[in-house]
């Protein structure tokens, strides 16, 4: 008999963090949902925006990607950094 009141304990305290840890995702996901939504509808995201970003983006990679391929300190470089 105890040894079975110890494995309902056992289960209870590994079943507790887990259900809460699975309700706290539950509910950090539909707030993502959420944000993502509202971002999507605020009025200064444009399309002209959004490219504007990307191109920003796709010049960081490309730095990044070129930093990682030499053995040169990128960052001592000109401010125009030609390649």
């Amino acid at each position: 008999m105890e040894a079975a009141r110890r494995w309902a304990r056992a289960l209870a305290r590994g079943a507790v963090p887990v259900a809460v840890g699975v309700v706290l995702w539950a509910a950090v996901g539909a707030g993502e949902q959420q944000r993502q939504e509202t971002l999507k509808a605020l009025p200064e995201v444009s399309p002209e925006l959004l490219a504007e970003r990307r191109r920003h983006n796709r010049l960081i990679l490309e730095a990044l990607r070129e930093a990682a391929q030499t053995d040169e300190n990128v960052a001592r470089r000109a401010v125009p950094w030609r390649k």
